[in-house]
């Protein structure tokens, strides 16, 4: 079954455009690792919570969107070997390919496959 990483971070909205282009070469860079789709989502519909929310996850600010994206591995196995290729790629390093958001308040994890419909 597949692996999947996601994230959740909180993006300055007039970086949108910046954002747009640091995922492409993101997204790039997974594929060329192995991995078979990457999905990125810019906040449309994110409703701040009284609890817990998207955006209280991720401190978002009132000029913030929040973002939530997914990256589709064939196995877990092949996701570690394509993050440990991915963060040696100099496309990734902070001088070429820089965060347009706070990387403080991003959250990712890495997930088993259990249903896929």
């Amino acid at each position: 079954m597949s692996y999947v990483d996601c994230f959740v971070a909180a993006v300055p909205s007039e970086n949108k455009a910046k954002y747009i282009e640091h995922a492409k070469i993101a997204a790039e860079l997974f594929k060329e690792s192995g991995a078979l789709e990457v999905v990125e989502n810019w906040g449309d519909d994110v409703p701040a919570g009284e609890v817990t929310s998207l955006p209280m996850a991720v401190k978002a600010e009132e000029h913030e969107t929040v973002v939530f994206s997914w990256v589709v591995w064939p196995s877990k196995e092949v996701r570690d070997s394509g993050w440990g290729a991915m963060m040696e790629d100099p496309r990734m390093s902070a001088e070429n390919n820089p965060m347009p958001f706070d990387g403080k308040r991003l959250i990712y994890g890495g997930f088993k496959t259990l249903l896929k419909s």
